[in-house]
């Protein structure tokens, strides 16, 4: 039978490829100003959009350097050369110093822009833990326990991000007060079910719709043990995030330049060109890993059973509830799950993968982007006497897919549009 492994990864590439900043943002930079363009990016893909911003207004544009300025924070290891944009290297999912003096400092930038100014603002997946600034009376360390609270809850990022915009100098739209003076312009990558500007990077240039409230209700539902700290900013006004009809936005303009939407139709494009029946389950799929693909093993072994010759694909971000000490990420758990589910039955095969290239993790630029699972899988269980269920149970689906040689290894891809889940089926 034919490996489909190559044509898993090239599914995967494809979707990464129709979302880097070389290919999606030049179309939709604005012509010189008058005055200077400042940039402030932040998220995976931020110092590649920073490079990207650099060769259209220095090279294409022929822009007087001294003109362009501006920071890109960006996780360690997803930075690149750049010439007049300060690239600075911070802490994902867990933020870090490096991220505390990114924000302060692209604070600080914002508030010396002036009406002749463009205050350009490039925002990717990533860009709410990059960017950290606590407000007044929240510890740095008390952040961190926050973010890893959340992260450990189970909690799908939209949640997440409704409590960090309330602990926030730069999210929920503080970053267009700060810079409200000069025409600001987002352009934002989404990594977040259906696109929701206030989501994306916690939307620090774009009104927030949630409130204190929300963020109180949602410690509450997750019982998260918070510092008392937490708690006071919580209840304190002055903590709310910027309205709709703030002034902060008189002279702000968001726009999307690429979306998990139109990188699952590249990758959808390459299985119909190899002759599958396409099921496509959307780019907004949300959930608990395991229950997820639990579902999607139903689907791919109904299409067995029935002969076809069928690709399931789907975006969107899983989210794993945290129980066991082990190592992974929601696309390693799915991809675990799968195969428990999907032992010594012939003809299956499939890739989790998130396109910024690291799923979950310890926030390192090697850490796995997901897993493949195949015949060969199921090979390396019998013959390694893996259990499944009980790495799964342990959640630790990275040591699983180590001995099994499955891991998905891309390095950073410098861009960040959720999720892409491919199970192919052939018929035996």
């Amino acid at each position: 039978m034919t490996d489909r492994r190559p044509l898993l990864r090239a599914m995967y590439d494809a979707a990464v490829a129709a979302a880097h900043p070389d290919v999606v943002l030049a179309s939709h930079l604005r012509p010189v100003p008058r005055g200077k363009v400042i940039c402030l990016a932040a998220g995976k893909g931020a110092a590649a959009m920073a490079a990207a911003v650099e060769r259209h207004y220095l090279d294409a544009f022929e822009m007087e350097p001294s003109r362009l300025t501006g920071i890109a924070t960006t996780r360690h290891g997803h930075g690149v050369p750049t010439r007049r944009i300060k690239v600075i290297e911070a802490g994902h999912p867990v933020p870090d110093e490096a991220g505390l003096k990114g924000a302060d400092d692209s604070l600080k930038l914002a508030a010396q822009a002036t009406a002749d100014d463009l205050l350009l603002v490039l925002l990717s997946g990533g860009g709410s833990a990059n960017w950290i600034a606590p407000v007044e009376g929240i510890g740095f360390a008390q952040k961190q326990q926050v973010t890893r609270a959340l992260l450990r809850s189970g909690a799908p990022i939209g949640e997440i991000n409704t409590v960090r915009k309330h602990l926030s100098r730069i999210k929920g739209g503080r970053l267009a007060r700060a810079g409200q003076r000069a025409e600001i312009v987002t352009l934002a990558i989404s990594d977040v079910p259906r696109d929701d500007p206030s989501a994306i990077a916690s939307g620090p240039t774009v009104p927030d719709p949630t409130t204190l409230a929300d963020a109180r209700a949602l410690v509450a539902k997750y019982d998260l043990k918070l510092d008392n700290a937490i708690s006071r900013a919580l209840n304190d006004p002055a903590n709310e995030s910027c309205k709709d009809g703030d002034a902060a936005f008189a002279h702000a303009h968001f726009e999307l330049i690429a979306r998990p939407r139109n990188s699952l139709d590249a990758a959808i494009q390459l299985a119909k060109d190899a002759g599958y029946e396409i099921v496509d389950l959307g780019a907004d799929l949300e959930g608990e890993a395991r229950s997820v693909a639990a579902e999607h093993a139903k689907l791919a072994l109904q299409a067995r059973a029935q002969g076809k010759q069928l690709a399931i694909l789907s975006g969107g971000e899983l989210t794993v509830t945290v129980r066991g000490n082990g190592r992974g990420g929601p696309n390693q758990e799915y991809a675990l799950a799968l195969a428990g589910l999907l032992n010594d039955v012939s003809g299956i095969s499939a890739l989790a993968g998130d396109t910024d290239g690291a799923d979950g993790g310890a926030g390192s630029a090697a850490d796995p982007a997901g897993a493949m699972i195949n015949r060969q899988t199921f090979a390396k269980m019998k013959s390694l006497g893996l259990d499944a269920r009980s790495y799964l149970d342990a959640n630790d689906a990275t040591t699983f897919f180590e001995a099994t040689g499955d891991l998905l290894m891309t390095g950073p891809t410098l861009t960040n549009v959720n999720d892409v889940r491919v199970i192919l089926v052939d018929p035996v």
